[in-house]
């Protein structure tokens, strides 16, 4: 079944050299080792008193040697093999000549049990879950990203998936298949991500409201994040997703600090539209301040291969969202409970306990 599954990786190598975006399509197996196979003949070989084990036991310990002792020189332990001459390991020539012991002490000749046939096998047989497994490998040309051009050759495979014989599988593997399990590995902790921010949150502002508030400045990240990928040309892989995970913390971060301010100002006798404006203006500096700290270390991380993407996202997401969040969260607030404009002391107080103004 081994040559089948090379007849349908060369197949599907065809298939990939049809895309114009890849260059260099191979297989990661290489090609086929010359090998010599014994042949031997059972009914002379019993004859003369000897066996097929005798006989690979022979073959091993003249070519590749039989350990016979162990040297020890300080602290490190050198074996001793004892093996055939250089001449009879590295000549093909004479290994028809090796002497073969036999049971009644006479050695013969291995040519006078075994034939000799030269011949050709895979060097290495790769393996994939216990399967025998053919890779199919190509460089892609150009800016193309992988899951693009992944995308682009998987329809072409379809006709070649469906004739598949019983127990074949065809599968997509390479940067694509990392970039998967790296997903589907940040997925299954989002739940938890979730939770723990939403009661860290719940501590600090005890509201859901306000929390909710937080909540809701997050996603104006993915603005900025898409505006800088698509005019930088990076592309949103796994590791500018984790970026993107990591600017939502830092802009509920700045968010928490407005809302806070905005509650203790109403606390301390504020008007609550007054509140509303003082806290933003107060916070504005640093806010702001500590979301340009964060942009200029991105910028070495942005010239870098595997984090340039990461670097990219964080940059955008919090240069937009700063900006977003000093303008969209206190109109919310205002919205969420209500403030109107010049409203003074004596109206609602979200802060204040049920039943109190």
């Amino acid at each position: 079944h081994i040559d089948r599954v090379q007849a349908i990786a060369r197949q599907v190598a065809d298939k990939v050299r049809e895309n114009p975006h890849v260059v260099n399509v191979n297989l990661d197996w290489s090609e086929p080792s010359k090998v010599v196979r014994l042949r031997i003949d059972q009914e002379r070989a019993r004859a003369l008193g000897v066996s097929s084990a005798a006989v690979a036991k022979f073959l091993s310990g003249s070519l590749s040697g039989t350990s016979v002792s162990t040297y020890r020189e300080g602290n490190e332990a050198i074996e001793i093999l004892l093996r055939g001459p250089g001449d009879e390991r590295e000549r093909l020539g004479m290994l028809g000549s090796l002497a073969v012991p036999t049971a009644s002490g006479k050695p013969v000749p291995l040519d006078q049990i075994a034939t000799l046939e030269d011949g050709f096998e895979d060097g290495i047989v790769w393996h994939r879950n216990r399967l025998p497994t053919v890779t199919v490998r190509a460089d892609i040309y150009g800016k193309e990203q992988p899951s693009s051009v992944v995308a682009q050759i998987a329809p072409t495979l379809d006709g070649i998936r469906d004739a598949l014989p019983s127990g074949y599988l065809l599968q997509v593997g390479g940067t694509v298949e990392d970039s998967a399990r790296g997903q589907n590995s940040v997925n299954a902790g989002m739940p938890l991500f979730v939770l723990v921010v939403t009661t860290l949150l719940m501590l600090q502002l005890r509201s859901f409201s306000r929390v909710l508030l937080v909540w809701l400045t997050a996603p104006l990240g993915l603005i900025g994040v898409s505006l800088f990928l698509l005019v930088l040309r990076v592309p949103f892989g796994f590791v500018a997703m984790l970026g993107t995970i990591a600017l939502f913390g830092m802009i509920m971060r700045n968010s928490v600090i407005l809302v806070d301010q905005i509650e203790q100002d109403i606390a301390h006798g504020s008007a609550r539209w007054d509140a509303i404006i003082d806290a933003t203006v107060r916070r504005f500096r640093p806010i702001v301040l500590t979301a340009l700290a964060a942009v200029l270390a991105m910028i070495p991380l942005s010239r870098s291969v595997f984090f340039g993407p990461m670097a990219v996202a964080i940059m955008g997401g919090l240069i937009v969202a700063t900006a977003l969040t000093l303008l969209f969260l206190p109109a919310l607030y205002a919205a969420w409970f209500q403030v109107k404009p010049g409203e003074r002391l004596g109206g609602y107080n979200p802060a204040a306990p049920q039943g109190q103004a």
